[in-house]
């Protein structure tokens, strides 16, 4: 088999690709569509949410959904998208075979092209949509999705098209507020049309536990999702190339399991519990944690875990030691005389790493769980994830990037959106993040240097729930609309943007 890039409206080059299937379907014929002509103009580029890297302008009437148009696909992996865009165009799925004057072809080719990546071609009144991997065929799918939008055309000629960043997130605390898997869902095709490709769900916390569970049903929260309703979560997700990432955070957070276990909850001296606070002295602590890690990992297939290790009220008071012997002990007992009680801490993310790379999990933490010095470190492939500078002892980004660390920038003075705006937060704008931030602004308003830009991976847009009742479902998902519009411009195209904000929001108004 041979494969090569479709060539642009005037390019004149031959395309090799990939054999159609021998059991092609067959439809009645499309209607004609006329040849590309001269008297056209040149195409302009089309404007989408984000917009394309690169557009190879031509002369021609270019495209656009008709009667007897089909989508085919030249390789069966690509049924499902193809099946799905057949759907939101209203065309006929045919299966696999040759693309005809009408259709839309959508092919995988040979090589080791960025799987997200593509290549779409208008011409000769068809589409030919091309990518090393299936991903990258789908985001060509969204780019023709809203180029048609409202009986629009896809102008002529040839979209080449790549992701600035690996990872382009959402995250929702399900924890504090319960979400219905109906809302959750309609999210999830509101973010693959946008191109992101992680979701993180925060199921864990003080305020509830919003996932059933087998292994410890005592801890459930009365409002949650079913694992029924988390496999068709999951699976939706999967259909738009979207990794969902869950987050059991510990050894902080862990309210709504120490309700259950008040035994295992985190007391000083004079015997005043730490909200949320787990006795990681106690053997039966890290017992129960690793049991459900090792639950939730049966049920979330994807390669990301996020392990939580932020505000572990212990080491937030003047005097850990005094307050809390029993974890200055137990951290000498451990890793010998000079440790501390953040080197139980860190002690304890480390070992919570091990359960999960025997599930073969790329794991990421709070950069407040990542501590200075000490005689224990954090293992060095956990990823930062960083949202704030506002910790004690807390520490610039670029220290965590000099020592070599990948990091996730989901900084809190712009990617945050905390329900009732509690301590000082705001509701983010995406005119904010249109206009002033970009990945390297990790923390506050200041970027790192450009040297560090291959180690930040991407960033996420963050849906906190502080104060639950602030906001309905249906406030919180027009409150992020144009956060998650800005944020994937900033994520996918690493340019300056060429439109105002004003245009740029129109345009998402347009597109719906």
């Amino acid at each position: 088999m041979t494969a090569g890039l479709w060539p642009s409206g005037d390019s004149g080059a031959p395309s090799t690709r990939r054999p159609s299937g021998a059991g092609s379907a067959q439809a009645p014929d499309a209607s004609p569509t006329p040849s590309p002509s001269r008297t056209y103009p040149l195409s302009q580029t089309p404007r989408t949410i984000p917009a394309v890297r690169k557009h190879t302008p031509a002369r021609g009437p270019g495209w656009r959904p008709a009667k007897g148009s089909r989508v085919v696909v030249g390789d069966g992996e690509l049924a499902d998208e193809g099946r799905l865009l057949a759907k939101e165009l209203g065309l006929a799925y045919a299966g696999e075979g040759e693309p005809r004057a009408g259709d839309v072809g959508l092919d995988l080719t040979d090589g080791d092209a960025n799987p997200e990546s593509y290549t779409m071609t208008v011409e000769d009144g068809r589409v030919r949509i091309s990518g090393a991997e299936e991903a990258g065929v789908f985001y060509g799918t969204r780019t023709l999705k809203q180029e048609v939008h409202g009986n629009a055309t896809a102008p002529e000629g040839v979209v080449r098209d790549t992701p600035a960043k690996p990872q382009r997130g959402f995250m929702l605390d399900i924890a504090r507020k319960h979400f219905t898997a109906g809302w959750i869902e309609d999210r999830i095709r509101e973010l693959g049309d946008l191109k992101y490709n992680q979701l993180g769900l925060h199921f864990s916390d003080d305020q509830g536990f919003r996932i059933a569970s087998d292994s410890h049903p005592e801890i459930v929260s009365k409002e949650h999702l079913t694992k029924a309703e988390v496999r068709r979560i999951l699976a939706l997700a999967a259909s738009r190339h979207i990794a969902v990432v869950p987050e059991i955070d510990s050894p902080g957070h862990l309210g709504a399991v120490i309700a259950a276990y008040p035994d295992l909850q985190l007391r000083n001296t004079q015997g005043v519990a730490s909200r949320g606070a787990i006795d990681i002295s106690e053997p039966a602590a890290a017992k129960i944690v690793d049991e459900l890690l090792n639950e939730y990992a049966d049920l979330f297939p994807g390669r990301y875990w996020h392990l939580g290790a932020d505000e572990y009220q212990a080491l937030t008071v003047a005097n850990p030691a005094a307050s809390y012997p029993q974890l200055a002990d137990a951290a000498k007992d451990a890793y010998g005389s000079d440790a501390g009680i953040a080197d139980l801490a860190t002690g304890w993310l480390n070992d919570r790493a091990d359960t999960m790379r025997g599930h073969d999990r790329t794991m990421r933490a709070w950069n407040d769980g990542f501590f200075a010095g000490g005689t224990v470190q954090a293992d060095d492939d956990i990823q930062v994830a960083y949202w704030t500078g506002k910790e004690i002892g807390a520490r610039e980004p670029a220290e965590y990037l000099r020592a070599g660390r990948e990091m996730i920038n989901y900084n809190d003075e712009y990617l945050y959106y905390v329900l009732g705006q509690p301590n000082t937060f705001v509701y983010p704008t995406g005119q904010r993040i249109y206009e002033q931030w970009t990945p390297l602004v990790v923390r506050g308003t200041k970027p790192v240097s450009k040297e560090y830009d291959d180690q930040i991976l991407g960033a996420y847009f963050a849906v906190w729930c502080d104060l639950s009742g602030s906001q309905t479902q249906d406030q919180v998902a027009a409150g992020i609309r144009m956060p998650l519009r800005a944020l994937t411009q900033k994520l996918w195209d690493p340019r300056d943007p060429e439109s105002s904000w004003a245009d740029f929001k129109g345009l998402a108004g347009k597109l719906g």
